[in-house]
């Protein structure tokens, strides 16, 4: 063969290396943001699973309203689910949502039982459940923002020139970010606790 010939197969198999190198770079970053993605959803979980601990402490107060019980026990079954594979904006802020909604309608059933029966919060069960809630929702922030640090170093390799030929080539496409909720930029209204 010519030597031109072994130089196009060389620079062909070099291309090709390089290639099949930099989409399984962008591949383990992509597993990297699934990875962190199932941290949030594990920690998602534990607040979910909380609110058994919160239906007990409230069956233990004795005097709990079958009403607020149930709106506890729906808050916690409608707790919406994600699929990895689909980390869209749209998808992402819907979920965050749903969450959200979850979460209020579990706090308001839950003070609502308080203030009706404020022996409860002197209980050492209820005080568990209010410090366990706090470093869950903690986790759930720092599951959040490592999500997003993952998902940017993945946005940002598929961006990235020459990687983003292969991206487009193998059908990578970018992956959503945590957003603060609708409305998070306003200082809640504290004044009717004082």
């Amino acid at each position: 063969m010519k030597k031109t010939t072994w130089i196009i197969l060389g620079l062909i198999a070099v291309i090709a290396v390089w290639a099949i190198s930099a989409n399984n770079k962008i591949n383990l970053k992509h597993e990297a943001a699934t990875s962190k993605w199932a941290d949030v959803q594990a920690d998602y979980q534990r607040r979910k699973d909380l609110v058994e601990q919160a239906i007990n402490v409230v069956k233990g107060a004795g005097n709990y309203e079958q009403g607020t019980l149930e709106a506890v026990i729906k808050a916690r079954n409608n707790a919406p689910q994600l699929d990895a594979n689909d980390l869209t904006e749209e998808n992402i802020a819907n979920f965050q949502k749903a969450y959200d909604k979850m979460a209020q309608e579990m706090t308001r059933a839950i003070n609502v039982t308080v203030e009706r029966y404020p022996e409860l919060t002197a209980t050492k069960s209820y005080q568990e459940f209010q410090a366990q809630i706090e470093g869950c929702e903690n986790r759930i922030n720092v599951s959040r923002k490592k999500f997003n640090e993952a998902v940017r170093a993945y946005n940002s390799a598929i961006i990235v020139f020459p990687n983003n030929l292969i991206a487009s080539i193998f059908g990578h496409k970018p992956m959503g970010y945590f957003k603060a909720s609708e409305g998070a930029e306003e200082a809640p209204d504290t004044s009717s606790l004082l």
